[in-house]
């Protein structure tokens, strides 16, 4: 079953073109951005206008209140569904985002778990081993993937906190990873197209652009909407996106919304990197310079010059 994925780190043009794919070979959107799937984070997510989704349908979008936690195996559950759906209608389903795990999780059954990686958590379990010992670090791995603690010696701390590391990551035990990446061949034949700059200050110049365009439209009246509602406290999945923490941090007086501002910007260049890095070692992935090249031409010989 054929799917296409269009990625690349922020501000490349990802949205557009797929909509202009989707209008050309008959296709729907599948979002595949963690963000885009709460109700109301619209402005902050460049989420597709109301009136772009009448054009195309788009499926993985403001599906969940901002307060409810979404994993990337939620992720990858509903999408695949989605997907099915779309293409039993006769249509092409089409990828289009920035979250490169969440793509993953649908397209790359094997390589999910094997790039699923929290370096904050990793370092936690290993502070917790030092303090509590390796029988106390086992019994947590015992708790929610009893198969892979049976497999682990609890002095193998490094296996043990990989195997916790995915839990946390995905939701799902390592041991079900390693039956699906046995039994199951890759669900989609998948071409990706993955959108970046050679230019990483061009990049980073769209970036700033596009922040300053979002305080424009209306940032700050959307935050403030959505956290006098009770949303973006704690430690909900929502409250911790780039856009939103730092508005939120403005409405609460601890910084001017100048400096609220130079953190969104500092924050998405930050993130657009990872997602560089992240989407550039994917070696079949069909990379376009859209600074460099003619990113439609290119398109069209990817795909074989499928047309409408």
């Amino acid at each position: 079953m054929r799917v296409i994925a269009i990625v690349g780190p922020t501000a490349t043009g990802k949205s557009a073109l797929g909509i202009e794919l989707a209008e050309k070979i008959c296709g729907e959107i599948i979002s595949c951005d963690s963000m885009q799937v709460y109700k109301g984070m619209d402005i902050g997510t460049a989420k597709a206008t109301k009136e772009e989704m009448e054009k195309v349908p788009h499926h993985m979008i403001d599906i969940i209140e901002p307060d409810i936690n979404f994993s990337c195996a939620d992720y990858s559950l509903l999408a695949e569904k989605a997907a099915d759906e779309i293409i039993a209608r006769g249509k092409t389903p089409i990828f289009v985002g920035g979250t490169g795990l969440y793509l993953d999780s649908v397209v790359e059954i094997g390589s999910f778990c094997d790039t699923s990686r929290d370096e904050n958590y990793r370092a936690e379990l290993e502070e917790y081993a030092k303090e509590n010992g390796n029988s106390a670090l086992h019994k947590l791995l015992s708790e929610v993937d009893e198969k892979s603690a049976a497999e682990i010696h609890e002095n193998n701390v490094k296996r043990v906190i990989r195997a916790l590391e995915i839990y946390k990551c995905t939701g799902i035990p390592k041991s079900v990873w390693d039956e699906k990446s046995k039994l199951t061949p890759p669900p989609y034949d998948a071409t990706v197209i993955y959108l970046t700059y050679s230019d990483r200050e061009l990049l980073y110049k769209k970036i700033d652009a596009r922040v300053d365009k979002m305080i424009e439209e209306g940032l700050v009246r959307e935050v403030q909407g959505l956290y006098e509602k009770g949303y973006l406290h704690g430690n909900d999945t929502a409250s911790g996106a780039i856009g939103y923490k730092e508005i939120v941090a403005y409405i609460e007086g601890r910084v001017s919304l100048d400096e609220a501002t130079e953190e969104i910007k500092s924050s998405t260049r930050k993130y657009a990197k990872r997602q560089t890095t992240w989407f550039s070692k994917k070696k079949n992935y069909n990379k376009i310079y859209v600074d460099t090249e003619n990113v439609r031409e290119r398109v069209d010989e990817i795909l074989g010059g499928i047309n409408g």
